[in-house]
């Protein structure tokens, strides 16, 4: 169990601001600086910096952060566990975000079942920002993620690589032999997830390498929902990038078909991620070692 007083340093940390915190954890302002100066003086080091009016956290302060981080994960993990051995069922809680939850780990979840009868799985489809979130705050144990992630704050090993491309409606776009370049499709409609989704942020750092952006595209359609974006991208609505994995189904049947682009397609990682240091990384990767063996 941590002490109290981490849970105000947490605080602190996600707000940068010492008032804020204080009306988060209903107490009071001189209380959150007693307690930032109490892990000092324990631990012989400034958390905070200021720069100006801007707080910031200090070379030492991003250390303990990563390790309190870690440790209210596996306290809330340990609970779970505790939980576990009162029932006599065995739990998984995690994360995965939306292509791996709609297209990849339904056979994954089923052979582990066959194999494990009567574990209870409570599982969460996010985009990355939110799971990386969930995953902090010992919400979920571990993470499948497609997006980008912060690897000096997670432990991680990959689970596949997957192939990222454009599609778009059959006669959306003149045939022709050659690639295409970007530029020839910014004229069109992007049809794209939101902001913090991990499919949205390999195509614009893509575009980033370019010196171009999503904004670069006529228009830009942002849907949450991989089914939709699909079925708008089939009506001849506009452009999507997605993985192969999300749209194999219409590729054999001809509803979509691939964008030809110059330097696509892409292939990208599918990460399974857990905290840093945590100490339930061995079984996160026994997870991980017969989740494999179920590719084979």
């Amino acid at each position: 169990m941590l002490d109290f007083r981490m849970d105000t340093f947490l605080a602190v940390c996600r707000h940068m601001n010492y008032t804020k915190a204080a009306r988060e954890l209903h107490i009071t302002q001189p209380a959150v600086t007693q307690h930032i100066h109490f892990i000092e003086k324990e631990y012989g080091v400034q958390l905070f910096s200021f720069h100006g009016k801007k707080l910031s956290l200090t070379p030492e302060g991003r250390l303990l952060l990563g390790a309190v981080t870690t440790m209210k994960h596996d306290d809330m993990a340990l609970r779970r566990m505790f939980d576990e051995g009162k029932t006599g069922r065995r739990q998984l809680t995690f994360g995965v975000t939306m292509t791996i939850g709609e297209y990849v780990i339904g056979k994954y979840l089923a052979s582990y079942i066959r194999r494990h009868p009567g574990t209870r799985i409570r599982l969460y489809i996010a985009n990355t920002e939110e799971l990386l979130g969930r995953l902090d705050r010992g919400e979920i144990d571990f993470a499948l993620v497609e997006g980008f992630f912060e690897k000096r704050d997670y432990d991680f090993r990959l689970f596949r690589r997957e192939r990222y491309l454009g599609v778009c409606a059959p006669g959306f776009l003149e045939e022709r032999e050659a690639p295409r370049s970007f530029q020839e499709i910014f004229t069109g409609t992007l049809i794209t997830r939101e902001p913090g989704s991990g499919t949205r942020e390999v195509l614009e750092r893509a575009l980033s390498e370019k010196g171009w952006g999503i904004n670069d595209f006529s228009n830009v359609v942002e849907i949450s929902s991989m089914g939709a974006i699909k079925r708008m991208a089939e009506g001849g609505g506009g452009i999507a990038f997605l993985y192969e994995a999300a749209v194999l189904r219409e590729l054999e049947e001809g509803s979509l078909v691939p964008v030809y682009l110059e330097d696509f397609p892409r292939y990208h990682d599918f990460t399974f991620i857990w905290r840093k240091n945590s100490l339930f990384g061995g079984q996160y990767m026994e997870l991980l070692d017969e989740m494999e063996r179920e590719q084979m």
